[in-house]
This record gives structure tokens, sequence and C-alpha cells, in this order.
């Protein structure tokens, strides 16, 4: 593995200026590589959400480093033109709520992000079928979301992360809502994606539950990471 799926370096926000700016990243240093299942924790206010916001490439750092695959897409300043198709195509996002369509049944809701990239139509609902299949929710491919329970909602919207085969997943608190069995089989279900597709992904949570399941943690305090061997239980 010579090329980190992430590479951030130095990176820094400020939010404002003068006597009332905060800065909310003072010089994060992260690699994540591909195949991997990588825990941020930190408490609320230490940046979590601006270190995954920035990574996403839904807001802009103040200065600092980050590469995809090796490829540049910050460095002082964006180096992508088109942030919007970057985080189309190579980013996958997942969250608290699974957040689906609910005018589009399953295969769509997954597949709607290959189609809008120019896949066609045969192909983007193959693949779909593929991942749901993958994540054991193959048999509802045609059911209406109002139709799925949480927990199968919640693996539709792994899916869809995974539809356009981003080399990074950016997941933020996917087991909130969920009891322990119903997150350590979501925690299960990232591993084995992450393994299968070579997608690296990062996990922020406040979960006690899956938090021991990491190999590797990444904390982060008042703006700075710092890095930890986790416990890897087997899930």
């Amino acid at each position: 593995m010579s090329t980190p799926a992430i590479h951030i370096e130095n990176l820094t926000k400020r939010y404002g200026a003068g006597d009332t700016a905060v800065d909310a990243l003072k010089g994060v240093d992260m690699t994540i590589w591909p195949g991997e299942v990588v825990g941020l924790v930190g408490p609320s206010g230490s940046g979590k959400s601006t270190l995954l916001k920035c990574l996403g490439a839904v807001i802009e750092p103040t200065s600092g480093r980050m590469t995809l695959g090796g490829q540049a897409i910050f460095d002082e300043s964006w180096k992508i033109d088109d942030l919007r198709t970057l985080r189309r195509d190579r980013i996958g996002f997942i969250f608290q709520a699974p957040y689906l369509i609910p005018f589009l049944d399953v295969t769509d809701n997954v597949a709607l992000l290959p189609m809008l990239a120019g896949v066609p139509d045969a192909k983007s609902r193959s693949r779909a079928l593929e991942l749901l299949q993958a994540l054991d929710v193959g048999h509802r491919a045609k059911a209406a979301v109002a139709q799925l329970s949480g927990g199968e909602q919640q693996r539709v919207s792994i899916a869809r992360a995974l539809a356009n085969h981003p080399p990074v997943i950016l997941a933020d608190e996917p087991t909130a809502p969920l009891d322990s069995e119903r997150a350590l089989n979501v925690v299960r279900m990232l591993n084995q994606m992450a393994q299968q597709y070579q997608t690296a992904i990062i996990v922020v949570t406040h979960d006690e539950k899956i938090i021991p399941t990491f190999k590797r943690i990444y904390h982060i305090r008042d703006g700075r990471t710092y890095e930890e061997a986790g416990e890897g239980r087997a899930v």
C-alpha cells in the first residue's frame, strides 16, 4: 500500500477574522489507507464536523494540504476546479439519517448517483443490485423506502455511498440511532465493504458500542488530531 487513500498535512480552518476569529482546526495530520475503517472521535466542538466538511470538499480549509489517492485536491487552495464532481465521483457520504428519496424505489436510490455521472441506466442498476445483494437487502430492491426498517434503510445508504466506486467514504455518526446489535452489524458491513472494494472509510462517532472495533483511532481535541491504536475487536 504505497499510496494513501487520504493524506492530510497541517490542515487548518479559521472562521471569522480579528478578535472574533475561531480556529476550528489547528494543524491536523492524518493518513488513511485503502481498505481501512478508521474511527474519528472527540467531544462536541473539537473540530470533527469541520474536518469532515473539509475532507468532503464542502468547506474550504484555511491552509494545509489534502490528497486523495495521491492527487492533491487542496494545497493552500483548491486544486480541483469542479468540487461538485469530486464529491459525486470520489467521495461517498453516510449520515446519521439515511436521507433516502421517498419517491424512488430502493434500486433507484442507489443507482441515482452513477446515473447522474453519466453511467447508463442499466449498468447503474446492475451495480446497485450487486451492492444491495452484498449488503443482504437485495430482496428489497423494488421496495419503497417507507417499507424498509431503520436498519434496512441504513444498509441502502451504505450501498448508495459505494455506488460510484469512491476511494473514500465519510460516515458521520452512522450508528447513532441504532441499538447495539444493529450498530455492530453496520460496523461489520463497513469493514466488509472496505475490504471488498478497497475503500477507505472514516467513521465519526460518539458511539461507545463501536469504538472498540476500530484498529486505528484518531482523537481530535482543540482542533488537533492524536492517533492511537484501537482494540480492533472482531464484530
